[in-house]
């Protein structure tokens, strides 16, 4: 009867926090307006001139006001500094979105965007004026280009005509974060990254399929003893190099279990690790994230904590929150790295990275850079893709992203478009190398670790 008690009294509880949350609300950054009734959330996606209705969600049983979309995303709100201010974060998100209590709708979604060619094309061209982060460093002028492309829609543009016209205003920016989708057209489109296409050529799909395989067999024939274990879905791989030289391959920080979503993903993780980092001989340690896909930058944060042997700043995450004044962040969100009880490695470690070091591919070398000892970095420079992606629909019921985070170093710098450069250059996957079955970086780091034995 008593824990009877116990469960009625938390169901009620939460219940009652679903409840308090009554109201609109507005998020600091990202867009966002929140409609709040019980246990239903609605979301609109908003600029200063559009509205257009987000995911909805329920409230679901949980220890906090706890609700899961429409779309299969799980996030709950924590109290923020005042009673009209709260914190919402999203499972397998490094940071969480401030949200403020509005006393109504704000006035531009008293109309939403209608299901026309302008109002999508208005849609789509205030969202990206007022969140992508890279129009300066790509060196692109948005209100030229949305001026060059107004004057091609009309009442009578086609879909397709449409979907042509918004593909090419972002095409040229060269970036692998973005993209449109239009499911009823059978199109999509997602940003390219020069810098990766020597090594993905033919797109990413038959990059995986077929073209990552040779690579990665290059230093599993040159350098590797024995088969690699793998772990996690077979996204993080562990072999040795020698009987105290450790091989981590890390291909992702997601998809680690078939059905067990972020939770289920971090359980297996901590598991491989405790696994991977139980070898008593082990004395050094390459981390091979050359093709890394990203992922969940929480992951990164765990393997990270397994390495340390003090506290540091990995990072902090803001997000642009100024529709007109591209230098205005959202306040900071603080990841520390923390040295975790359960095995992990405080020797000598190298990292290898390259262009196909990607997204939490980056964020997990950036939560590297405060460790000691220093982890020396091999290869080339990362991606420049840090950011979540701020997913966005059209009034036609496309979708559309685009990136409107960084992460920033403990001295403020951010890498993104750039990429973080290596401490020591070493060409990745260079056509004569892989055809020579030679892997100069496994060599260099080698070089290095043992010179310090």
């Amino acid at each position: 009867m008593f824990l009877k008690f116990l469960v009625v009294s938390a169901l009620l509880a939460a219940s009652a926090a679903a409840q308090s949350l009554d109201g609109v609300w507005r998020s600091q950054g990202y867009g966002y307006v929140f409609e709040v009734h019980g246990r239903e959330w609605k979301t609109f996606e908003v600029t200063t001139e559009t509205c257009v209705a987000g995911f909805t969600a329920q409230w679901a049983p949980g220890p906090e006001a706890t609700f899961k979309s429409n779309e299969g995303d799980s996030f709950l709100v924590r109290p923020g500094a005042a009673a009209d201010h709260k914190l919402v974060h999203f499972e397998g998100a490094a940071s969480d979105i401030r949200i403020d209590r509005l006393s109504r709708m704000p006035a531009v979604c008293d109309h939403p965007s209608a299901n026309t060619p302008l109002a999508n094309f208005e849609v789509f061209r205030r969202t990206w004026a007022e969140n992508y982060i890279s129009f300066d460093l790509k060196h692109a002028d948005w209100s030229q280009i949305v001026a060059a492309n107004r004057s091609k829609i009309t009442a009578a543009t086609s879909p397709l005509e449409l979907f042509d016209v918004l593909e090419a205003m972002i095409e040229p920016l060269g970036d692998m974060h973005t993209g449109i989708q239009a499911p009823k057209l059978k199109r999509r489109f997602y940003g390219k990254q020069p810098r990766t296409e020597r090594l993905v050529k033919g797109g990413f799909d038959k990059f995986e399929k077929h073209g990552m395989r040779p690579l990665l067999a290059v230093t599993e024939r040159a350098y590797l003893h024995g088969p690699l274990s793998t772990f996690c879905n077979g996204r993080i791989q562990y072999g040795h190099i020698d009987n105290v030289t450790g091989y981590l391959r890390i291909l992702a920080f997601g998809a680690y279990t078939k059905h067990g979503g972020y939770a289920g993903g971090l359980t297996g993780l901590e598991a491989a690790l405790d696994t991977i980092f139980s070898g008593p001989k082990l004395k050094s340690l390459v981390i091979d994230m050359r093709i890394n896909f990203g992922g969940d930058d929480p992951y990164g944060l765990a393997i990270a904590s397994r390495l340390a042997a003090g506290d540091y700043l990995a990072y902090t995450k803001q997000a642009r929150a100024g529709p007109i004044d591209r230098t205005k962040w959202t306040p900071g969100d603080s990841s520390w790295i923390r040295p975790s009880s359960r095995p992990g490695f405080r020797g000598p470690v190298v990292v290898l990275t390259g262009p196909l070091t990607i997204s939490a591919g980056e964020t997990f070398t950036q939560a590297l850079m405060g460790r000691t000892p220093h982890i020396t970095r091999i290869g080339e420079n990362t991606a420049g893709l840090f950011s979540d992606v701020l997913g966005r629909r059209l009034p036609n019921g496309w979708t559309f992203g685009l990136p409107n985070e960084v992460f920033r170093t403990p001295e403020g710098i951010a890498f993104d478009v750039s990429g973080i450069p290596p401490d020591i250059v070493v060409p990745v996957f260079a056509d004569a190398d892989v055809a020579a079955g030679k892997d100069p970086a496994m060599a260099k780091a080698l070089e290095i670790l043992r010179a310090g034995q």
